[in-house]
């Protein structure tokens, strides 16, 4: 039984950092209707950023994680004005394909700058600083992860639901011809939502980084992301991270009593049963078109 609620408890703490990610991909993915397969690299590039702050530059951990977040949105908003936005009469598959051409070029620059050799975060919380709960262990990182994970959460939904900001982000998403006739200016809407969006996965990086640091750290984390934002459907914040909880619990059940070697395919699995059977997710709702 104790194996049982570690694993459970295991499984929510992983689902943590699937859920930051997923996060990141629908808050782009409400407003432009593209899911953003860049959104690891962004990450990424904003975790050594940080670390070079911190090791270069010498700065305290509060005030280069500071800068870094000032950093992961100017980086987005750079993006999407100097690439996405120059793209002439784009549909989903080429804004995708351009998506994935800016994951390769961060990629590259990242191990290009700082090798491909492992890194070490330099972080308050150490990788292996345990909560011991009636014979449950817990990692303090991953506690902090999960308070991440659902503030933001939180947060992100108090933000499209009340703010002007998020209603105008909202209504770019579902018709950005209208949304420009009432006056959003919808450039400007997109390029701060790439923000956001880079924002919320940075923080996801630096929680990531102390446990594990190279050039290919995000991909796991990203792809993962993905399928629980899909699993919960793309327009729906807290469908995603419910999805990425029940992801980390079922893949690690799955680790634990079928085969280890196959774990990292129950997500995508469980991708295409959904799609199957809700093809809108489990937590959004199917719309249909009428014309």
């Amino acid at each position: 039984m104790i194996d049982f609620i570690q694993m459970i408890v295991s499984g929510i703490a992983v689902g943590s950092s699937y859920a930051l990610m997923g996060l990141a991909m629908v808050i782009i993915y409400k407003t432009s209707e593209v899911p953003n397969f860049a959104q690891g690299e962004m990450a990424l590039i904003s975790s050594f950023f940080a670390m070079m702050l911190l090791t270069s530059f010498h700065l305290s951990v509060y005030l280069a994680f500071f800068f870094t977040l000032v950093f992961a949105v100017l980086l987005g908003c750079f993006l999407e004005f100097a690439i996405l936005r120059r793209a002439k009469e784009p549909n989903v598959l080429g804004m995708i394909v351009i998506t994935i051409g800016i994951e390769m070029i961060l990629l590259g620059f990242v191990s290009w700058k700082f090798g491909a050799e492992q890194k070490t975060m330099p972080f308050p919380i150490g990788p292996y600083d345990s909560l011991i709960i009636r014979d449950i262990f817990i990692s303090k990182l991953e506690v902090l992860t999960l308070v991440a994970a659902l503030l933001l959460m939180i947060v992100l939904f108090l933000f499209f639901k009340f703010t002007k900001l998020g209603l105008a982000m909202k209504a770019t998403q579902q018709n950005r011809v209208a949304a420009q006739i009432v006056g959003i200016r919808t450039n400007r809407i997109l390029m701060i939502t790439w923000g956001i969006s880079s924002l919320v996965g940075a923080v996801a990086g630096l929680l990531i980084s102390p446990t594990i640091m190279h050039p290919y750290m995000m991909w796991d984390p990203m792809l993962k992301g993905f399928a629980a934002a899909v699993m919960g459907g793309m327009t729906s914040l807290p469908g995603a991270v419910v999805a990425a909880y029940l992801l980390g619990i079922i893949e690690n059940l799955f680790g634990g009593y079928v085969s280890i070697e196959f774990k990292t395919v129950v997500a995508f699995v469980i991708i295409v049963l959904v799609l199957c059977i809700r093809p809108s997710g489990l937590f959004a709702r199917h719309y249909v078109k009428k014309v």
